[in-house]
């Protein structure tokens, strides 16, 4: 094992103890507050171009097993971490290519992030193979978040039958979409049929519902992703789950901003404005949907008070920022998908 570091683009160093796989890997340095679910967390397409640094003080202390993940692979670039729980973790790691680091001062890492938002960095597997200052113009000369469109990076290339029996008949459009989604409405009785993100609205108006998925990157750059789903908007009922509640919000003549450090973990407060119910929910994202003068926002985010949900019942749609699969996460908020799975 070597020594390693994580270097913000503001010039901070966190230092470190190399676990997994060689060679140094760029991205936005994020943090994620989940206590578990660290396999599900890295195989995530949302955290397509991240590294990701973990609150928890151990990490990778039960293992991995296939089924937990969320994608056909890891989709972060590096973890970071307090302390390796586990060699199997550590083994998966670097059989994966990511680069690992622990007995980093996570704590210190994620105050800095909140301080000033998330940035540019690099995770460095050894530093005797890239010192400090070579990496730092490295680093900045990496492209921001913003601007970014990964959905493409991520998607299916093509459709496929995820679940063939059962009704409704429901398609979901994969922006980056996590297996659990596909789990979750299968389980709540419907036939589900994966589309990649190219899908035109014609091709899924013969649906009894469209599901818009997870993904990565900044939404506002995805004009054809846009213009679909503004195409479907009003001819057939729609849920929108994160990315996809963003794009649903663009459709319909909202704006999208980036948050100063995003919303990742398992354990954010929102409030169901409807019910008055606080659910605790599973969050993975960067960029919200600002709010409207319109009664339109069905739950809020009580962290920060941003749009965590949409509803337009004259055109049959609704959305949410958090992730109601809850793959990992608490459960409080698996009744939205089986309700609209029951509804269509």
């Amino acid at each position: 094992m070597t020594a390693g570091y994580l270097l913000l683009e503001d010039g901070t160093v966190y230092r470190g103890r190399s676990v997994a796989a060689r060679g140094a890997a760029f991205g936005e340095a994020v943090f994620t507050t989940a206590m578990t679910g660290y396999q599900e967390t890295v195989t995530d397409p949302s955290y397509a171009e991240q590294l990701v640094c973990f609150t928890a003080p151990m990490v990778g202390n039960y293992g991995v097993a296939d089924e937990r993940g969320e994608s056909d692979r890891p989709r972060a670039k590096a973890v970071v971490m307090r302390q390796l729980g586990g060699r199997e973790w550590a083994e998966w790691l670097d059989a994966h290519g990511l680069v690992g680091l622990e007995e980093v001062d996570t704590r210190a890492l994620v105050l800095r992030i909140r301080e000033t938002g998330a940035m540019r960095a690099v995770a460095v597997a050894d530093e005797s193979e890239l010192t400090v200052d070579e990496a730092l113009d490295r680093v900045r000369a990496q492209p921001a978040m913003e601007g970014q469109a990964l959905v493409a990076q991520v998607s299916s290339p093509e459709a496929y039958v995820f679940s063939g029996t059962g009704s409704p008949r429901v398609a979901v459009v994969d922006y980056g979409t996590k297996r659990s989604i596909l789990r979750r409405l299968a389980r709540a009785g419907a036939a589900v049929t994966v589309f990649p993100y190219t899908a035109q609205p014609d091709a899924l108006a013969g649906f009894d519902g469209v599901v818009l998925s997870n993904g990565p990157g900044d939404p506002e750059p995805l004009h054809a992703e846009t213009e679909a789903v503004r195409g479907l908007v009003g001819r057939i009922p729609i849920l929108g789950i994160c990315l996809g509640h963003q794009l649903l919000g663009l459709a319909t003549g909202h704006r999208t901003f980036k948050l100063p450090f995003g919303h990742r973990g398992a354990n954010h407060p929102v409030l169901e404005r409807k019910t008055g119910r606080v659910l605790v929910t599973s969050q993975n994202h960067g960029f919200a949907v600002e709010p409207s003068d319109a009664e339109e926002a069905t739950h809020v985010s009580l962290y920060d008070g941003t749009v965590e949900g949409f509803e337009f019942p004259e055109l049959r749609a609704s959305s949410v920022q958090f992730h109601p699969e809850a793959g990992p996460g608490p459960h409080d908020a698996w009744p939205i998908l089986e309700r609209w799975v029951a509804e269509l």
